[in-house]
């Protein structure tokens, strides 16, 4: 066993060499062209980037159920402040820390390159007996699930889908939220900055953040709301002045850090200090444990000769009451699924570009209704803050089917290799099944996946004992089609 997971571990560094944020997957692409190509795979590629790779079934499995193993190319691209890392050009550090592997300060894209690693490794294995194989290797799923919403009709010959693409082990994923973006602007007037005034930087920084729909029900900080709240203590104090605003970096990422520049009356210094540290002790204590590493640092920045121009104090107001207005977080509960959230809303990036404000928030719902009423709470918060609204991205649940045969197989075969009984859920995040189910009819498919830990965050691991039972389940799985 240890072997095949060292193959597997051996594709996934490979892959890692290769540079893979959304929308610059096109090597990556090429990458895995010429290894299907070198295995005498056919392979073909559609207008979107998605790679389909046909793998010739094992000998007697010729009238088996054609399987397709899923997975997409790109990856969250996110690291810590301090790290010199460059995503376009640098590799991926892979760094065995005991049970777990992680990258060097980066986000290890685990999510999702061990599921190519794997179809690579099921694919190349001839001690691995199966039916027919599609390898679908999607792009650009984590920007909004793009390359899996371009996928023609017939690219894809299979009806039985296996999406890698869950993060425990032991639980089949048979549903997912919808979801969608919704993109808040508004134009700024720029004004002289205040004589007297002395700049000041207010930085936010030491979150976990986190994937923003898996880890949101885990109640951790949003740094733009916390920038928000500051602020807006903040402003009691001084008519501030908004140089500069930012936070976030995805929208599926919780905000980690946060940063503002501002112009306040050079007398108010001392004061401001005292509000910020306070401020500090006080939201460390309302997080406790769960963000042991929150910060608040106020401190002087360049000075306002060199700065000349801000927002005008009242258009500052506007933009801190928007951004504390603006939800964050668990909006409701599953009344079906224990313990899973129903419908939740990122406040993902903020930013002051020249002269526009941009903000942009991720929502998420197992139901299409409930979707639709945190949309259009957010599009009423920001008509009466004055700002212009758009949404895209968009994508439909995954209503579970319980009486899907796929499921009955897939519980039948983990029983029979582990002795226990594998948990069924519903996700609260977004899944291609959801994509590739609303285009190709009758499609049976379930999600399954080994132990990640806070992915789209450069705390993200892969536990690596988790990756050997994904590989015996999924043997196990495609040798059952064999009785066929």
């Amino acid at each position: 066993m240890e072997e095949k997971v060292k193959s597997i571990l051996d594709y996934f560094e490979q892959i890692n060499a290769i540079p893979r944020c959304s929308k610059n997957e096109e090597q990556i692409g090429l990458w895995l062209k010429h290894w299907a190509e070198t295995k005498q795979f056919a392979v073909k590629k559609d207008a979107a980037g998605n790679l389909l790779v046909k793998v010739p079934p094992t000998p007697g499995y010729e009238n088996a159920s054609v399987i397709v193993i899923q997975g997409h190319t790109d990856m969250v691209c996110e690291k810590t402040p301090d790290s010199t890392h460059d995503f376009s050009k640098d590799p991926i550090k892979n760094i065995i820390d005991g049970d777990w592997l992680r990258a060097d300060n980066t986000t290890l894209g685990a999510d999702n390159g061990i599921a190519v690693a794997l179809a690579m490794a099921v694919a190349s294995d001839e001690s691995v007996a199966h039916p027919p194989l599609e390898l679908l290797f999607t792009v650009n799923e984590e920007t909004g699930l793009n390359g899996a919403k371009e996928l023609e009709p017939g690219f894809i010959e299979g009806q039985v889908l296996l999406n890698v693409d869950s993060e425990t082990e032991g639980v089949f994923t048979v549903g997912c939220a919808g979801g969608r973006h919704t993109h808040i602007s508004r134009k700024l007037t720029l004004t002289d900055i205040a004589e007297g005034s002395q700049l000041f930087n207010l930085n936010i920084s030491g979150l976990h953040g986190g994937h923003s729909g898996i880890d949101i029900i885990k109640q951790r900080a949003s740094a733009n709301k916390i920038l928000a709240r500051t602020l807006h203590r903040l402003a009691v104090a001084c008519d501030l002045q908004l140089v500069s605003i930012k936070g976030g970096t995805a929208h599926n990422a919780i905000a980690r850090d946060a940063d503002a520049v501002f112009a306040c009356a050079a007398d108010n210094s001392s004061d401001l200090a005292g509000m910020v540290a306070e401020f500090e002790g006080t939201v460390q204590t309302e997080y406790g444990n769960i963000e042991s590493n929150l910060a608040i640092k106020l401190t002087a920045a360049e000075s306002a000769a060199q700065k000349k121009t801000a927002l005008t104090a009242a258009e500052t107001r506007d933009v801190i009451n928007l951004l504390l207005s603006l939800p964050h977080g668990v909006m409701g509960m599953s009344a079906v699924f224990p313990d899973l959230v129903e419908t939740s809303n990122n406040l993902a990036t903020i930013a002051i570009i020249d002269d526009t404000l941009k903000i942009l928030t991720s929502q998420r719902s197992l139901t299409k209704s409930r979707l639709d009423e945190i949309t259009n709470s957010i599009n009423a918060t920001a008509a009466i803050a004055g700002t212009n609204t758009r949404c895209d991205s968009e994508y439909p649940p995954w209503t579970p089917n319980m009486q899907s045969a796929l499921l009955e197989r897939c519980r039948k075969s983990y029983t029979q290799v582990f002795n226990r009984e594998a948990e069924v859920k519903s996700v609260h995040a977004g899944l291609e099944c959801a994509i590739i189910g609303d285009k190709y009819e009758g499609m049976d498919m379930i999600s399954f996946g080994p132990d990640l830990r806070d992915p789209h965050s450069p705390n993200e691991g892969l536990y690596i004992p988790s990756l050997g039972k994904v590989w015996q389940f999924m043997v196990a799985l495609l040798e059952s089609y064999g009785s066929e």
